[in-house]
């Protein structure tokens, strides 16, 4: 078996950041590459667009981490979520300003990127068709910034805290349901942070015409690419 991608979306270059030897990040590279997802023209509606920053190492604690915007007319706190993603502010003000993105970090801990992944719904009911359509909507645009080459679409995973007592069921449309496994992991393979109670869901292991059933808003929902 072809070893397992779960991807939110790594594929665009990292911004000028601290693995470059600093601790800021230039505003008008992130708002390029952030722009990429805006002008993206086909369907999307489920999937979110994030600035995301990531310790490069399991050691680099993400405790009380702040992401802020400096210009000479910008002062802005960016609220980072459990899983380190930010919503960008697309400001034309900052970009003429060549305003800074700033992190309290020590130079060399943090790398950051565009971050694309699947959007959650608060009322923690998935169609499993939507969730078939929504990883093929994120392989679609990861083949359209040039990745994802020869992968397909084998399922998603949800990503809770690691003490959280989540559920996730799959409901086939006869009423039976199947509790999915749980395992802790990454919220996205491939971080150098584990340590998120996290459940798989497979296309190939229940028929679409089901629903996927959680007992709370995952902190995030990534796409199994294989």
């Amino acid at each position: 078996m072809l070893k397992s991608l779960l991807l939110g979306l790594a594929l665009l270059p990292a911004f000028a950041c601290a693995q470059e030897g600093s601790d800021w990040i230039a505003y008008r590279d992130a708002y390029r590459h952030m722009l990429w997802f805006e002008k993206y023209a086909k369907p999307k509606q489920y999937l979110q667009n994030h600035l995301r920053l990531l310790p490069r190492d399991a050691g680099v604690s993400t405790d009380g981490l702040r992401l802020s915007l400096h210009g000479k007319g910008t002062q802005l706190a960016l609220p980072l979520d459990a899983v380190g993603r930010a919503v960008f502010p697309f400001s034309k003000a900052a970009y003429d300003d060549n305003a800074e993105l700033t992190l309290n970090r020590k130079p060399g801990q943090i790398t950051s990127s565009a971050w694309v992944s699947i959007v959650t719904r608060p009322d923690g009911v998935y169609a499993a068709a939507d969730l078939r359509a929504a990883c093929g909507q994120l392989l679609a645009y990861l083949r359209y910034t040039g990745g994802a080459n020869g992968k397909r679409c084998a399922g998603v995973q949800f990503a809770y805290p690691r003490t959280a007592a989540a559920q996730v069921r799959y409901l086939g449309g006869d009423g039976a349901a199947f509790p999915l496994a749980a395992q802790e992991g990454p919220a996205f393979p491939g971080d150098a942070v584990s340590g998120f109670r996290v459940f798989a869901y497979r296309f190939d292991a229940h028929p679409d015409a089901g629903q996927v059933l959680t007992s709370g808003t995952p902190l995030a929902i990534a796409a199994l690419l294989e």
